[in-house]
């Protein structure tokens, strides 16, 4: 046990000893972690919208598309977008591979079907009644969209938060698609993982427990923001 004891007392020395090699790779997570969520959310939450209340054709197979997405293997995913990087690829001329571009790429297409799925499920929950009312009543889609929001706003937080969860934790396609350089695009995960891998135990639990407690911290502050605004009476936006 003397050897556990002792590596995390060094570590927590490294944590509270503001390390720059342990800055710099937070720093980056929170980058990796806050881009790639913040562009999902632009793209997926109307097209969760969308799947969830829209009436088109092939709005079942959206949603069957969305909900698979949730099981893709991040290994997988980043293991053919680094093939489609390689230089003689469909995306070679961009040089995304091994930078951090490449990373957000990467994390962009493991959140998104988070977001789009779980966006889906939670306007597909509010009641018809409220939504066809509001159409009764003039509102235009945008309007029923936000509606539809508004009212499930607690599974759209879910799905945000799950996204970021994801994006903190995430090692196979940052290791795949940006090499994990570091001072470049290594990540929390990525960095424990080449820590243990060198021996370095010490430095492994620093990350781990810097890590555990970013998610810790990000997690519990979108679920105070989750729950936190009580119910907010529907307001239905009509056009004149």
């Amino acid at each position: 046990m003397n050897y556990v004891v002792d590596g995390l007392v060094q570590a927590w020395q490294l944590i509270v000893g503001g390390d720059p090699y342990l800055r710099d790779v937070t720093v980056v997570t929170l980058q990796v972690a806050a881009i790639p969520t913040l562009i999902a959310v632009v793209i997926g939450l109307p097209a969760g919208v969308a799947l969830g209340i829209g009436r088109f054709p092939g709005r079942r197979a959206g949603l069957a598309l969305a909900n698979a997405g949730l099981g893709l293997p991040p290994v997988v995913v980043g293991l053919v977008l680094a093939l489609l990087m390689f230089p003689a690829a469909p995306l070679g001329p961009l040089r995304l591979l091994f930078t951090l571009q490449g990373v957000y790429v990467a994390q962009t297409v493991l959140a998104l079907p988070i977001i789009v799925a779980l966006t889906a499920s939670a306007v597909r929950s509010v009641p018809t009644g409220l939504l066809d009312q509001a159409r009764a009543f003039g509102a235009g889609r945008a309007s029923v969209a936000v509606l539809a929001l508004r009212e499930a706003r607690v599974g759209v937080l879910a799905a945000l938060i799950a996204a970021v969860g994801s994006a903190l934790s995430e090692v196979g396609a940052v290791v795949l698609v940006g090499g994990n350089i570091n001072g470049l695009d290594q990540t929390l995960a990525s960095a424990a993982l080449s820590e243990v891998e060198a021996g370095h135990f010490a430095g492994g639990l620093a990350i781990g427990i810097v890590l555990l407690v970013l998610i810790a911290i990000v997690s519990g502050a979108l679920t105070a923001l989750q729950y936190g605004g009580g119910r907010v009476a529907p307001r239905v936006g009509a056009r004149s």
